[in-house]
């Protein structure tokens, strides 16, 4: 019986959900140790506004590297993953809707036409991301919690465990603090959605068109690049805003506005691209890694689908 090969038939919702998810948390164990250091950075304005009034404002973390030495050399090179448990547990809920279904959304949105405008991908790209956030943002807070939380041998810590994180902060502030901060972060996920998926799709589709490269390595590895260098820049600013919020102690900031109107009144516009280079440092490496890791993984599996229903 001659059937179709692996690369004629098109991926199935279910394949691309569940390499979408994999090949994400493949992605941030590669990458986690530049997203702590990315929250440091974002969280240190608060540190030295507040100690501005006091004892003086010496920053504890300088660049990228620097924050990854200082982390480890104070803290231990177990700090640089503070939070994994819980970042891996996003991964798997969060890119397995935003990314892996994003195709089947577009294709809702177009009514299965070929033809695909950026508006329908936009739309799609917002869609998925807002869907993912509802559901994977308990999993977001308790992240950056752990991130932001010192392992210094004199000060106690917030929280001894993934599953205490989630028992205290419902214990605390209600089954409302494990989604505190979701508007800022659907405003996030909206933005970085788009860039990252559109910009994605945009590119390796223009790179197929109009260049000798194929659907293959090379074309991915371009494309999840420059989608991650599109995303740092424009999302920067919200991604800042939401880690400060979702970090800050209950009744610090009244809504998400003041948050943002605190930071540019005591610190200036430059506050929100805090953290800017290992922000583009972990999405322009956590793009490359996990979209070469998803198309590789969802040809794997369809190759995988395809000899067993040859045997059979």
């Amino acid at each position: 019986m001659v059937g179709f090969r692996p690369a004629d038939v098109p991926p199935s919702a279910a394949v691309k959900f569940v390499g979408a998810g994999t090949a994400a948390c493949i992605a941030d164990l590669l990458t986690f140790p530049l997203d702590t250091a990315k929250v440091r950075l974002q969280i240190q304005g608060e540190s030295s506004a507040s100690a501005a009034t006091g004892k003086g404002s010496a920053l504890k973390y300088r660049g990228v590297f620097g924050t990854m030495i200082t982390m480890v050399r104070t803290e231990g090179p177990r700090s640089l993953y503070s939070g994994l448990v819980a970042g891996l547990q996003r991964q798997m809920s969060f890119a397995s809707i935003r990314i892996g279904l994003y195709d089947s959304v577009k294709q809702f949105y177009t009514k299965g036409s070929d033809h695909c405008g950026i508006g329908s991908r936009l739309l799609a790209g917002s869609t998925t991301g807002a869907m993912a956030v509802a559901l994977a943002q308990p999993t977001d807070v308790v992240k950056v919690r752990f991130q932001a939380q010192a392992r210094s041998a004199g000060q106690a810590r917030r929280y001894r465990s993934t599953i205490d994180a989630y028992k205290t902060i419902a214990k605390e502030e209600g089954i409302r603090g494990l989604w505190r901060g979701t508007a800022p972060n659907i405003a996030r996920n909206a933005i970085v959605n788009c860039t990252e998926l559109v910009t994605y799709d945009l590119i390796k589709d223009t790179l197929i068109r109009t260049t000798p490269l194929t659907d293959n390595l090379p074309c991915h590895f371009v494309s999840a690049f420059g989608a991650g260098l599109c995303t740092t820049v424009i999302a920067s600013p919200v991604d800042v805003v939401k880690t400060r919020y979702m970090n800050a102690a209950i009744g610090k900031y009244s809504s998400v506005l003041k948050c943002a109107g605190a930071m540019m009144t005591k610190e200036g516009p430059l506050a929100f691209y805090k953290g800017f280079m290992p922000s583009f440092l972990r999405l322009g490496s956590w793009n490359v890694v996990m979209f070469v890791t998803y198309e590789q993984l969802k040809r794997a599996m369809m190759a995988a689908n395809h000899n067993c229903t040859t045997i059979l």
